[in-house]
């Protein structure tokens, strides 16, 4: 019967950093997108204890795919045990888990096994080369984050803006998730190409002039109108390792409170080309800060502005 016979997978890397630190980065699911390349967005169901269920948006093949997850974990063992509750082509289930086992010389071999089956016995090699490069690709992007010596928590972090815009809230997700406006709406936007290979997946090119310089960024959304849009860039400027967040849009008795979250990580080697060879990660993120909360600012003043002359 297909989806019944199940397959194993291992995959390991030894890093030089402390077990505690690594098990911290995959423990706190909220920051995966900024970390780890194939995810794009997480959105958090349910948690209790040491127990977590949340709904995840992945590149799987190069197609975006979502599943819910169920997450256990335990931090004195530093294991980290996860079930698909429902699970996304290629795959009929998936379960698995992460062991974090340190070493006497302060390095740590990170362990990522996972059991799955396949709905179709002809997706088997789709779902192994699949598993392949996601596992790769998030260990390398593991032993990054911690490769620059500087504490993860300095380097990857968020952030938030918030405003009340008197306009409701259905327009101002109108504005945010139109993206292809923007080029005529937004003067920090030079240039906008906006796909939808599916509904609710979006594909984002543009290019932003951002003290006096122009950075071309890619990014994959998730849109779900009329309550948030969540982001992940695929290609960051210079000073970032990774982005992504999310646009959030509430009823508000005034119009929408309107939130712009932020999760970046900072690429600390390029931080003296860019902002001086005296400058500090403390001065890095103040800048990413400053930078990223002024145009998500500039976004969402236009927004109540543009909606308003529509109506005028």
């Amino acid at each position: 019967m297909n989806g019944t016979t199940l397959h194993r997978t291992e995959h390991s890397l030894t890093i030089a950093a402390p077990a505690d630190e690594l098990y911290a980065v995959v423990a706190d699911v909220t920051r995966w997108p900024a970390v780890f390349e194939p995810t794009v967005a997480v959105r958090h169901l349910e948690r209790v204890g040491r127990t977590e269920r949340f709904q995840i948006w992945a590149e799987v093949n190069g197609r975006v795919v979502t599943w819910r997850s169920t997450r256990v974990l335990d931090g004195d063992r530093r294991v980290i045990i996860f079930h698909q509750e429902h699970s996304a082509p290629p795959f009929a289930r998936m379960s698995g888990a992460w062991f974090f086992r340190a070493s006497a010389d302060g390095s740590t071999e990170v362990v990522l096994r996972h059991r799955f089956a396949v709905a179709d016995p002809g997706a088997l090699a789709d779902a192994e080369r699949a598993l392949e490069a996601n596992s790769t690709r998030e260990l390398n992007a593991l032993a990054g984050v911690v490769a620059s010596g500087h504490p993860v928590d300095e380097v990857t972090f968020s952030f938030t803006d918030t405003m009340v815009l008197e306009r409701p809230v259905e327009e101002t997700y109108a504005f945010v998730e139109h993206a292809e406006r923007w080029e005529r709406t937004l003067p920090h936007v030079t240039r906008v190409v906006l796909e939808e290979p599916a509904p609710g997946v979006q594909h984002l090119e543009m290019d932003t002039a951002v003290d006096g310089t122009s950075h071309t960024t890619r990014s994959v959304r998730i849109c779900r109108q009329p309550g948030w849009i969540a982001y992940k860039q695929r290609v960051t400027p210079p000073l970032l390792a990774g982005h992504s967040g999310e646009w959030i849009f509430e009823s508000h008795p005034e119009g929408t409170l309107a939130v712009a979250r932020h999760t970046v990580t900072l690429r600390p080697e390029a931080i003296p080309r860019l902002l001086g060879p005296g400058a500090s990660v403390a001065d890095a993120r103040a800048h990413v800060r400053e930078a990223l909360g002024r145009n998500s600012r500039a976004t969402l003043g236009h927004a109540a502005a543009v909606t308003a002359e529509a109506r005028a």
